[in-house]
C-alpha cells in the first residue's frame, strides 16, 4: 500500500516548486526504501508494482485483478493521489523507454569525421549549464547559421545528437549546432522545467541560461545573427516554444517536436492536464510569434497530439492566413499530413507535420539515439530546410 504521508509530502514539495526533491521522494517510495514519516521517524514502504519503462506508456494499473472490487470502492482522494504519482513519474521521465540501459552512442554516430564537437559551459546569476557545440569542417570565418537543440527528458547532448543526426545535416548545410544540457541537479530526470512560471519568462530562470549560451556562441564564433534557430523534443520542445515566444529578437524560427506551447501549464496539475488533453497557450508578457515547424505523432500518448496543433497555430495564424494541406507517405514507413500556413503575402509562416501511427519519438531519427522513429519523415532535414528559409526579418 502507498504511504499517504509520503504522497502528501511529495505534493507539498511540488506545489512549492521543489520538483527535484518531490521526485526523489517518490522514487524512494517506489523502490521500497525508507523515507521520513510525518514526525521525522523512518517508515519503510512497500514498492509499487511497475511495468517496464516505455516511451508510449499507458496509465499503469495499480490494482490487480483480485483487487478491482476494492478499487471501485476507493475514495476520490485516494484515486487522485494515484493519478498524481503516475503523473509525477511521467513528468520525471519514468514514462520514457530504456534510456538508462542504452549503450552510449559512438563518436561516429554523433558527428562526421573532420568536424568538431566541443564541450563548453555558461554561467549567469541564475546558475550554470554545460553544452556541446558542433563546428562544421567548412567553418572558415564567414558567418554561418546556428541551431540550438534542446534534448528531452533523460537525454544528453551526445544522445540527442546521435538520434536526430542534426550534426550530419549541419555539416551538409554548413551550420553550427549547440546542445545545452539540463543536469539532474535541476531536474531529477534532466527534463527542462517548461511548466514552471519562473522558467517561462525572458531574462529569468532556464530561458536566461539557454539564451546566454546562444549569445555566448554568437560572441565566440562566426555566427550570422539573422540565422539563429531553436528546436527541441518533448520537454525540450516545450522549452524551445518558450524560447521562441520570449526571445523573438534572438531566434528567427523554431522547431517543436512532440512538445507543448509556451504557457500551456503553470504548475504540476496543469502540466499533467496539458499532456493528457492539450494545453492552451498563455504566454507570460508581450510576445511575438516566430515561424514554426511542428512534428507530432498522432499516436503520442505521452504528450497529446492536440498540443502540436496549438503550437502550430501559435506560430503565425491570423485572420488572413491561407492553408495548404499535403498528404504523403514515407516508402515502407509512416503516412503523414503536412499543413502549411501562409501569411497574407503568401510566405510560409508555419508548418505542421502530423505523422500517422507515430508515438512520442523523433520522426526519421537514428536508432543510435533514444526516442527515435526511423519510419517517419525526416524531421531533422525538414526542420533545417525550414530554418534556412526563414532568416530573421523582424
Amino acid at each position: 500500500m502507498l504511504n499517504q504521508n509520503i504522497v502528501r509530502e511529495a505534493t507539498r514539495l511540488t506545489r512549492a516548486g521543489r520538483l527535484v526533491e518531490a521526485t526523489a521522494l517518490l522514487q524512494r517510495m517506489l523502490r521500497g526504501e525508507s523515507a521520513p514519516g510525518p514526525s521525522g521517524k523512518t517508515t519503510t514502504v512497500a514498492p509499487a508494482r511497475l511495468e517496464p519503462p516505455t516511451i508510449d506508456l499507458k496509465p499503469n494499473v495499480v490494482e490487480g485483478k483480485d483487487s478491482r472490487k476494492s478499487a471501485q470502492a476507493a475514495s476520490a482522494p485516494r484515486r487522485e493521489r494515484l493519478v498524481s504519482i503516475e503523473g509525477m513519474r511521467k513528468l520525471s521521465g519514468f514514462a520514457l523507454r530504456g534510456a538508462t540501459m542504452r549503450t552510449p552512442p559512438s563518436t561516429t554516430d554523433i558527428s562526421p569525421e573532420g568536424t568538431q564537437f566541443i564541450t563548453g559551459a555558461f554561467r549567469n546569476a541564475v546558475g550554470n549549464r554545460g553544452y556541446k557545440l558542433f563546428v562544421p569542417s567548412r567553418s572558415h570565418g564567414e558567418p554561418l547559421p546556428l541551431v540550438v537543440m534542446l534534448h528531452g527528458c533523460t537525454q544528453s547532448p551526445d544522445d540527442f545528437a546521435a538520434g536526430t543526426r542534426m550534426n550530419f545535416l549541419a555539416e551538409e548545410r554548413n551550420c553550427f549546432v549547440v546542445y545545452p544540457e539540463q543536469p539532474s541537479a535541476a531536474n531529477q530526470s534532466k527534463c527542462w522545467n517548461w511548466f514552471r512560471p519562473g522558467d517561462q519568462q525572458r531574462d529569468g530562470g532556464e530561458p536566461s541560461l539557454i539564451a546566454g549560451i546562444t549569445r555566448q556562441i554568437l560572441r565566440d564564433y562566426p555566427v550570422d545573427p539573422k540565422q539563429v534557430y531553436v528546436a527541441g523534443l518533448s520537454a525540450g520542445g516545450a522549452a524551445a516554444a518558450i524560447m521562441a515566444a520570449t526571445y523573438p529578437d534572438l531566434y528567427a524560427a523554431a522547431g517543436i517536436h512532440s512538445g507543448l506551447a509556451c504557457g500551456a501549464a503553470r504548475d504540476l496539475p496543469s502540466a499533467l492536464a496539458a499532456m493528457r488533453q492539450g494545453g492552451e497557450a498563455k504566454p507570460a508578457g508581450n510576445t511575438l510569434s516566430v515561424p514554426t515547424i511542428v512534428f507530432h505523432g498522432d499516436r503520442d500518448i505521452t504528450v497529446h497530439p492536440a498540443n502540436g496543433q496549438r503550437v502550430f497555430e501559435q506560430g503565425g495564424k491570423s485572420s488572413r492566413s491561407k492553408v495548404q494541406v499535403i498528404n504523403g507517405r514515407v516508402p515502407q514507413g509512416h503516412a503523414y499530413t503536412r499543413t502549411i500556413m501562409m501569411d497574407a503575402r503568401g510566405l510560409v509562416a508555419s508548418e505542421h507535420w502530423n505523422v500517422h501511427g507515430a508515438g512520442h519519438a523523433w520522426s526519421g531519427g537514428s536508432p543510435s539515439g533514444s526516442y527515435t522513429d526511423p519510419s517517419g519523415p525526416d524531421a531533422t532535414r525538414e526542420m533545417l530546410r525550414f530554418f534556412l528559409d526563414h532568416p530573421l526579418s523582424r
